[in-house]
């Protein structure tokens, strides 16, 4: 299982990387800016950078992407060992999504300082020029690998357990 779940997280990181140069390419930038094209009613194209963690929290320069890398990377590491040890493929790929979107996330705060977000979702027609005001923050491809490695988790722990053998040296033997 360790090998699916670290393809799984090997293509998220990939995606995610390829999906920002585009976004950089499209809006003619090398490095964090701020640009957007409305594409429908409750969907723009957004170039922006997050210096802070979910939904633009600490969102400011002096808190710093040197303490969110250390966090993620200490997370990629928890998860990647957890991931050495899982017997099902579902809990693997979960994993593999979530180390691929911090992965992805990680090496943004060490090229840029910040994370690259360019999906804005919206209520129709909202203007999209604070935290909510109608607006979901912009985010990537690797906050939704995040996010629905998370789901696939809670689903794996809450619904698809179920009476598991002894475990033999720590192993989850969870079927």
């Amino acid at each position: 299982m360790l090998m699916r779940g670290l393809a799984a997280a090997v293509i998220v990181a990939a995606l995610d990387q390829i999906s920002k140069s585009m976004v950089l390419t499209y809006f003619g930038e090398t490095e964090c800016a701020f640009r957007g094209i409305r594409v429908t009613s409750f969907f723009d194209l957004v170039l922006t950078c997050n210096r802070g963690v979910s939904f633009g929290m600490f969102n400011s320069p002096g808190i710093g992407s040197l303490v969110f890398t250390i966090a993620a990377g200490a997370i990629v590491l928890v998860l990647t060992f957890w991931l050495a040890r899982v017997r099902t493929g579902f809990l693997a790929m979960a994993i593999g999504l979530i180390v691929g979107g911090a992965i992805g996330n990680v090496i943004d705060r060490l090229w840029f300082g910040a994370v690259i977000d360019f999906l804005s979702f919206h209520l129709p027609n909202a203007v999209c020029n604070s935290v909510w005001n109608g607006c979901w923050p912009a985010f990537n491809l690797a906050d939704s690998a995040i996010c629905l490695g998370v789901a696939a988790m809670l689903l794996d722990g809450l619904l698809l357990r179920r009476d598991a053998p002894e475990a033999n040296r720590g192993e989850d033997v969870s079927p």
